[in-house]
């Protein structure tokens, strides 16, 4: 091996090691601990205060240029109420939160909220919720009794009727109450068709006698079966 060779071998390691050298000096500089953290997004439900208490220990210890963006993400994702989140650096020694809040349309088995998609999430601390129907079903059956629902929502909603819960039970079966007042038992099959008949009694007759309704029991292959307040088990119900 000839000398200028390597020389020249020689100083390309240098060259190397002192770039190397350079850039972990350069890293070294650059990830600084982080000093600030922005939040901002619209919110309705939560307040600055219980993101700030939310958001401190995800950030605390670590380091502007070696935190994992991602990792952030998804724990931020993990606070009540928070639906979406975005985190980006900015210089010297910030990260900004972009957080997208849950919006709430209906309770899931009495402990959950449901968002429009029909997912569930825990509800954290709010003082702002407003009044909303009471879902329940299976766990996994969440999106689709919020879709039953809105269909139902539809039919009830012309004729002056606010439907306060819907329950999918564990075998199929459902049951709908009315105004915070009496129960709608339409059972496991033939929904449509058990539907019609509540509506078509409701014109005919039921609307006029709404505030003596316990239950109405919709399972019957022809008719239906109305439970009154105030009379004995033996004579609760009668045909329609």
């Amino acid at each position: 091996m000839s000398s200028s060779f390597f020389n020249r071998l020689l100083g390309l390691v240098l060259i190397a090691v002192l770039l190397g050298a350079g850039g972990r000096s350069l890293w070294v500089w650059l990830d600084q601990p982080i000093e600030s953290v922005a939040v901002e997004g619209d919110f309705r439900y939560i307040d600055a205060s219980f993101l700030s208490g939310q958001l401190s220990p995800l950030v605390s210890g670590q380091h502007w240029l070696s935190v994992d963006l991602d990792q952030l993400r998804e724990r931020a994702k993990l606070i009540p109420w928070i639906h979406e989140a975005r985190v980006s650096r900015h210089w010297p020694n910030a990260l900004t939160f972009e957080l997208e809040e849950q919006r709430p349309v209906a309770w899931w088995n009495d402990a959950f909220l449901i968002n429009a998609e029909g997912h569930p999430f825990s509800p954290g601390p709010s003082d702002t919720l407003e009044r909303m129907p009471n879902l329940a079903g299976p766990g996994d059956r969440s999106a689709d009794v919020l879709a039953y629902y809105h269909v139902l929502e539809g039919r009830l909603a012309p004729l002056g009727l606010e439907l306060t819960q819907l329950r999918l039970e564990a075998r199929g079966a459902w049951r709908f109450q009315v105004n915070d007042t009496f129960w709608v038992i339409l059972g496991r099959t033939g929904l449509d068709i058990r539907l019609e008949r509540f509506l078509a009694a409701w014109h005919r007759s039921l609307s006029e006698r709404a505030d003596r309704i316990r239950y109405i029991d919709l399972r019957y292959p022809n008719g239906l079966a109305v439970g009154w307040h105030g009379e004995s088990a033996a004579a609760e119900v009668s045909r329609q």
